[in-house]
């Protein structure tokens, strides 16, 4: 029975990764500083372990008091790609470094491998579809933190043989997903702002696309992944094929809660606009066991959570380290 530490497990896609390691037989230890993640959603049957992964002596006592573990899956982070750019310090802190804290004592303790879960944002722009055969030219603070570490996890591979396996999910919703957080996740955002009776905010023309992932076409493939050998070493893309506009979304996600599709359009913000991967190595690795779900039925299935958890308030992140060309909507304090 392999050991394995799940971080970022009270947040959206760890809690799932760390409920399907513990349905695989996985003894799970899940670790969480709960800024962005909530309790209730750690698995039953796990252990707990609350802390903050950029400590190193919190990142080593995991180890001492709960470890070796054969496998570590290493979910935390803050995937606030637009705002890591006025948020610098933290954004490298809590991504960066609290990940080279993990590196090394999966160096150390001789882990059999080492999951991380990447983004595509570590492409940029201009680079469609998306492919893993691509040169990653990521343009913001995240993207640039997630390839870091991945140049980070060959390194120490090349030096040390440590195994590893980097997923590069994209625009993953569904159940359990914080929809509190003003900054990041679209998806929760407009069924926050449905439940409080509020047009969905949109960004520039609306025209941005990305393919919305649901959880249930992700989630399973990260938990086995060491238990695949041809996966090892490898870099996969992970998500949904099909690309949507944002005002397509917030048609959809009104729909599912039988509202009209009200937008209010904001200042177009710096970023990517055009974003889709294309997954052909994922499915030669992990051949499907189903279809994936539409965006119409994920869409649904969240809705129908959200709904039942009810709305909760915008979390204002008070420590923005660069003023300069921060966009106005958040500037707000509410």
């Amino acid at each position: 029975m392999k050991k394995v530490l799940v971080t970022g497990a009270a947040g959206f896609i760890g809690s799932h990764v760390a409920e399907h390691c513990h349905k695989l037989g996985m003894l799970v230890v899940c670790t969480d500083d709960l800024s962005g993640g909530f309790i209730e959603n750690v698995p039953q049957g796990t252990t707990w372990v609350q802390g903050d992964l950029r400590d190193p002596a919190f990142a080593a006592s995991l180890w001492a008091q709960h470890g070796p573990f054969h496998y570590i899956y290493h979910l935390a982070a803050y995937a606030a790609e637009g705002l890591s750019h006025f948020i610098r310090h933290y954004n490298y802190s809590t991504n960066l470094l609290a990940s080279i804290n993990l590196i090394n004592l999966a160096v150390k303790h001789a882990a059999e491998c080492f999951v991380f879960t990447s983004s595509i944002a570590v492409y940029g722009r201009n680079q469609l579809p998306m492919t893993e055969a691509l040169t990653p030219q990521p343009e913001d603070p995240y993207g640039i933190s997630k390839y870091a570490v991945e140049l980070d996890l060959r390194a120490a591979h090349e030096m040390f043989g440590l195994n590893y396996i980097i997923f590069r999910p994209h625009n993953v919703y569904g159940e359990r997903q914080n929809i509190s957080d003003k900054y990041r996740n679209v998806i929760g955002i407009f069924m926050n702002q449905l439940l409080q009776g509020e047009p969905m905010s949109v960004f520039g023309d609306g025209l941005q696309t990305r393919a919305f992932s649901y959880i249930d076409d992700v989630a399973p493939i990260i938990a086995q992944s060491p238990m695949v050998p041809d996966a090892m070493g490898q870099t996969f893309n992970v998500g949904a094929d099909t690309p949507y506009t944002v005002l397509e979304l917030a048609r959809e996600v009104a729909t599912a809660f039988g509202k009209p599709a009200q937008v209010k359009h904001l200042d177009a913000r710096n970023e990517v606009v055009h974003a889709y991967a294309d997954h052909s190595r994922v499915r030669n690795v992990f051949p499907p066991e189903r279809e994936p779900v539409s965006l119409q039925a994920g869409i649904r299935r969240m809705a129908e959570w959200v709904q039942k958890r009810g709305p909760m308030k915008p979390v204002v992140y008070d420590n923005i380290e660069i003023e300069k060309n921060l966009p106005p909507s958040w500037r707000v304090r509410s």
